[in-house]
């Protein structure tokens, strides 16, 4: 088990002029995605329920701001490298191989077995090359560390201050869009997207209390804020790949355990209504950890009424078949 680093605190998260400064690389590429208050999804829940889309980027996902900055943190710090390897169950594999391709940088990406075909064929569409090795995300992670040192690549981690930064482009554009939020749920994958809103709330001033939302069948960040030191815990979790993590990253867990609220773990089950919920009310389609927020704000639905709530569809990339099985409830 490794122990949180008590000397490392909320004041480790970009500042307001840095955020900005980093919305202008993520800009070049793309605008701000678009955030609505949905009318039947908040009717649905009992209270004003906003969505910020981050399926509306050039991948599908929110992860694509912070390849942008990493590749910006790369060119400003050191010569970009001639090839960069990565490990991913999708949404971050996209986005470092679309950011890697802005610069003309090989990709290289790792992933499990039988991970999403559909993802995989998007990577490989950006560029990347694919290589798949073992059974989990930590598997082919420590698979790619290799491949790095190896060949004498650049490992992209799937944690890094550089992604956070990115990703806080997003939650500046909610909050400020949205500035009567209250609550705000947020998935947790390998944990830039969580951070990433305690640094908007953080940046900004804001009140918002920032709920961290885990998979019931990958509890490693839930278990490890528990416990207070990193906590591996076992992944069968079947919608939510990208939430499918066996062991947290100290980095992230120490500044969610500062920042967060709390955390909610939402099941397969509650994930797949609210993949339905989701297409039902605004027709977009959600992934398993697009749909966890919404999931989480409709277990904690009695205790949000009158509250304005966000919530994210922060990736739309789910295999069509499995997507169908959720639909007609076929799981």
């Amino acid at each position: 088990m490794t122990a949180l680093d008590p000397g490392k605190t909320m004041t480790d998260l970009p500042t307001l002029s840095q955020i900005e400064a980093a919305a202008q690389t993520v800009y070049a590429a793309f605008g701000p995605t678009p955030q609505y208050r949905w009318a039947t999804l908040s009717q649905r829940l009992g209270t004003d329920c906003w969505v910020k889309h981050e399926n509306h980027t050039p991948v599908g996902a929110f992860k694509v701001r912070g390849g942008l900055t990493y590749f910006d943190h790369l060119r400003s710090t050191q010569r970009l490298p001639q090839e960069v390897i990565s490990a991913t169950r999708g949404n971050h594999g996209q986005s470092i191989a679309y950011a890697a391709a802005r610069h003309g940088v090989a990709c290289t990406i790792v992933v499990p077995r039988g991970n999403s075909s559909e993802k995989n064929t998007a990577m490989q569409a950006l560029g990347a090359r694919l290589v798949e090795h073992g059974d989990d995300f930590q598997d082919a992670r420590e698979h790619a560390q290799a491949l790095a040192a190896e060949r004498g690549a650049h490992m992209v981690p799937s944690y890094h201050p550089a992604l956070v930064l990115g990703v806080a482009t997003a939650w500046v554009e909610f909050l400020r869009a949205v500035p009567t939020l209250d609550v705000l749920y947020v998935p947790i994958g390998l944990g830039s997207g969580a951070c990433a809103a305690l640094a908007a709330k953080q940046a900004l001033g804001h009140a918002v209390k920032v709920v961290g939302v885990v998979s019931a069948h990958a509890t490693t960040y839930a278990n490890s804020m528990a416990a207070g030191c990193v906590v591996e815990a076992p992944v069968s979790t079947v919608l939510a790949d990208g939430m499918a993590v066996r062991r947290a990253d100290p980095q992230a867990l120490t500044i969610l355990q500062a920042g967060l609220d709390r955390v909610v773990p939402v099941s397969d089950t509650q994930v797949a209504q609210a993949m339905r919920d989701l297409y039902t009310d605004t027709h977009n389609l959600a992934e398993g950890a697009g749909a966890a927020s919404f999931a989480a704000a409709w277990a904690d639905r009695d205790q949000l009424k009158g509250l304005q709530v966000g919530t994210t569809l922060c990736g739309g990339n789910v295999d069509t078949a499995l997507f169908c099985d959720v639909l007609k409830k076929h799981l």
